[in-house]
């Protein structure tokens, strides 16, 4: 079975209604400011070689995207989030260990953490 094209770079958009509130969530989710603005109402960080989050104003289609970043050192990024203000608003435990985290937007927008985790996953929400 063929796979998908190959990608040279990776951007995943998520659609917010203001754009001002957003970028300061984003900024407190991601811990730094944005690695830079294509324009006036767009901001994109750099998540990863080659792979970019970026939010934009786009009111009509606000609140409705979903994105999973896999995390490097899971345990490391929630402590991060928790002491920005931060927590989770659902987590999915799996065998393993592996773990993902989501949280949420001003708009409803969903943006996640996964990874294996070393901590005691505690009682799965999976498919809740």
């Amino acid at each position: 079975m063929p796979g998908a094209p190959a990608a040279q770079d990776l951007f995943a958009g998520i659609p917010v209604a203001h754009f001002d509130r957003s970028l300061a969530w984003y900024r407190q989710f991601f811990g730094v400011e944005p690695s830079f603005y294509p324009h006036d109402v767009e901001a994109v960080w750099a998540v990863g070689e080659h792979s970019y989050v970026y939010i934009e104003h786009v009111p009509d289609r606000a609140g409705r995207s979903m994105m999973m970043i896999m995390a490097t050192d899971l345990d490391t990024t929630v402590a991060g989030l928790a002491r920005r203000g931060l927590e989770p608003h659902r987590i999915e435990n799996y065998e393993g260990g592996m773990r993902k985290l989501v949280y949420v937007d001003p708009d409803g927008n969903e943006i996640s953490y996964g990874g294996v985790s070393r901590s005691a996953p505690g009682p799965s929400t999976a498919g809740t």
